[in-house]
C-alpha cells in the first residue's frame, strides 16, 4: 500500500525529522506514515529524559538498544518520530517533549489537534 503523502500539520511539504538515529515507520528519516503502520508513528518529536522514564514505565524502554532491528537506543535530546498516541498520552501526563511541527506528519491531527501541538513546538519560548 506505501505512504501516505508526506504532508507535515500545516500542509505543507514533510520535513525529515531525524537521520542519527535514523527514525520513522519506514526508517527513512521522516514521520511518514501508511496503512502499515499501526502505531501512527507520525510526531516528530525531540525526546526527554522524562518522557523516555514515562516510556519505560509504560512498557516501551526507548533507551534500550535492539541490536537486530539496528536500534541503538535515544537519549534525551534524539529527535524521534513518535507514535501520536503515545504522545498524547505522555500529554496526559504532564510529560510530553517537544515536537517539530514541520516534520510532524499531518495524520497525527485525528489524534491530537493542532493547538495542543503548537504549545509543544519546538521553536515555542513557552513549550512543554
Amino acid at each position: 500500500m506505501g505512504k501516505f503523502s508526506a504532508t507535515n500539520v500545516f500542509g505543507e511539504e514533510l520535513q525529515a525529522c531525524g537521520k542519527d538515529p535514523v527514525t520513522g515507520f519506514f526508517r527513512d528519516g521522516c514521520c511518514n506514515t501508511g496503512h502499515e503502520d499501526g502505531g501512527m508513528h507520525t510526531v516528530c518529536a525531540i525526546v526527554t529524559e522524562a518522557f523516555l522514564s514515562f516510556s519505560r514505565s509504560r512498557g516501551n524502554d526507548l533507551t534500550a538498544p535492539v541490536p537486530f532491528a539496528d536500534f541503538p537506543g535515544l537519549r534525551p535530546g534524539d529527535r524521534w518520530c513518535l507514535c501520536a498516541g503515545r504522545w498524547l498520552e505522555a500529554y496526559r501526563a504532564g510529560v510530553a517533549p517537544p515536537v517539530d511541527l514541520a516534520a510532524t506528519h499531518e495524520e497525527t491531527l485525528a489524534v491530537i489537534d493542532l493547538e495542543t501541538l503548537q504549545r509543544y513546538e519546538l521553536n515555542n519560548p513557552d513549550s512543554g
